[in-house]
């Protein structure tokens, strides 16, 4: 079973992460991107997500996309897993315009 990190932990990780943020319970990103390829992009990040075996929250709204990921299997807290998924998210955000 995954660990919950610390905040401090936490944000240590999200240094190397450009515009992820946390409250300690979950990290996430609001992605400017134009709405049809942030519908493009939300099934890319769905794909990531079955082939890793971790999910999160994707949002499309208009020019944005918002990604939320926390671990339900501990309660709902940010896990080592859950900073490895944000990293492949971030991966493939240049690739659709995702800023």
């Amino acid at each position: 079973m995954a660990e919950a990190l610390s905040p401090e932990q936490i944000e240590e990780y999200l240094e190397a992460l450009d515009g992820w943020t946390t409250d300690g319970q979950r990290i996430e990103r609001l992605y400017s991107i134009p709405h049809v390829q942030g519908a493009a992009f939300i099934v890319h990040i769905a794909a990531v997500q079955n082939d890793f075996g971790h999910h999160s929250d994707a949002t499309l709204g208009y020019k944005t996309v918002h990604v939320s990921i926390s671990s339900s299997d501990i309660g709902g807290y940010v896990a080592e897993h859950d900073i490895e998924l944000a990293r492949r998210i971030q991966a493939i955000a240049s690739a659709h315009g995702a800023g």
